[in-house]
């Protein structure tokens, strides 16, 4: 049986699980798209410091939701209350339990709360079947950035209340 994913809100006591959760999200799961190249990898990786975690957590524009399991961080993610999905990452033995799944139900719930029509976000190669399972439709193709290929996607969220 499957251990239940509990997700909840992100608190600064959790930024260095975070920059972990990230960091070997990226490392190990998008190596599509960045091919083990150093300077590409590193550069991706910066983006998501502790400190910069640290003043996301206190920006009450964004929403940073964890992902948990037997008790012990799994994925993380974080939305704009402007309606962007910024990140969504699992650790790669968690890949296809469910983890994502629920971190992007928390996010687009914590955006439909905010009165959000549509979610907007850039997927990287690896994910772009993820979103697309989760009724995500890509928007116009955007240049590379960074050497970081991403592809515009968007979904319809239903107003609450």
């Amino acid at each position: 049986m499957e251990a239940p994913i509990c997700i909840g809100p992100a608190t600064r006591a959790d930024a260095g699980i975070i920059c972990r959760i990230i960091e070997r999200s990226i490392r190990v799961g998008c190596a599509l798209d960045h091919r083990n190249e150093v300077l590409c990898v590193n550069a991706w990786i910066s983006r998501q410091s502790a400190d910069l975690i640290s003043a996301w957590l206190a920006d009450p524009h964004r929403y940073l939701s964890i992902a948990s399991a037997q008790g012990k961080p799994i994925g993380v993610g974080m939305a704009s209350d402007n309606g962007d999905i910024l990140f969504c990452y699992v650790l790669p033995e968690w890949f296809r339990r469910g983890a994502g799944r629920a971190l992007m139900t928390d996010m687009e719930g914590w955006l439909q709360i905010r009165g959000s029509a549509r979610a907007h976000l850039d997927s990287t190669r690896t994910a772009e079947a993820f979103y697309r399972r989760l009724g995500y439709q890509a928007s116009a193709p955007q240049p590379a950035r960074r050497r970081l290929k991403t592809l515009p996607m968007y979904k319809r969220l239903a107003l609450s209340g």
